[in-house]
């Protein structure tokens, strides 16, 4: 059975932050490389979710080896990314020959919920994109200068993945010339004159970036 949900676990971290020669989407996490915490969680979802890794090059023969070591059988395509986010997207995009809906997740978020990923395809096949999103729980300013003044903070909220749309608007989107003001999946597709709708994410489905993040995650 072909499946219309496709996933793009991009991962192209090198561990600079996280001031590590490994890079964080291999680093264990409870015995487990980050990464393939991110692969079961879509796989837990869905048995038949058509899965995408997207690495740099040079990281491809290493996560071979990882999935022996850790013997992991959950069937995956790999993917060659590019210098950008953008290109390694739009690199995983080309691997993608049917049409439904794409999510496209952070390979170093390996908490998000089968619930989450759920609502998130729920959500997109209703508006024909989904972004996850959360409140911001702390006050917020904004600074100007030598000035700084105060933001009414339920009108912010924070961005997290994964991120899904339809794979033919997506594929459109991303026939765009780059820009650095491409951040995320959604300010690609908003670019291209698509709606943006939000779903409910989850505080849980953190990014883990620096190294303050594992530890925070082993309290």
């Amino acid at each position: 059975m072909k499946s219309s949900e496709h996933v793009l676990l991009v991962a192209g971290g090198k561990g600079l932050r996280m001031q590590s020669e490994t890079p964080k989407q291999f680093m264990l996490l409870a015995g487990t490389p980050v990464l393939l915490r991110c692969l079961e969680a879509f796989y837990a979802y869905s048995p038949i979710i058509n899965i995408i890794v997207v690495l740099p090059q040079e990281h491809i023969a290493y996560w071979q080896e990882l999935c022996r070591t850790y013997n992991c059988t959950i069937e995956h395509t790999i993917v060659a990314g590019g210098v950008e986010r953008f290109y390694s997207v739009q690199a995983g995009l080309a691997h993608i020959d049917a049409n439904g809906f794409v999510a496209i997740h952070d390979g170093v978020r390996p908490f998000v919920s089968q619930a989450c990923i759920a609502r998130g395809f729920a959500c997109a096949r209703q508006n024909g994109s989904a972004v996850p999103v959360v409140d911001s729980i702390d006050s917020l300013r904004i600074v100007d200068g030598q000035t700084s003044k105060i933001i009414d903070r339920t009108t912010i909220k924070r961005v997290q993945t994964p991120q899904i749309f339809t794979v033919e608007k997506l594929k459109q989107a991303y026939r765009q010339q780059y820009s650095p003001a491409f951040t995320d999946d959604a300010s690609v597709w908003e670019s291209a004159g698509f709606t943006v709708a939000l779903y409910e994410g989850e505080e849980r489905n953190i990014k883990i970036t620096t190294q303050a993040d594992l530890e925070r995650i082993a309290l």
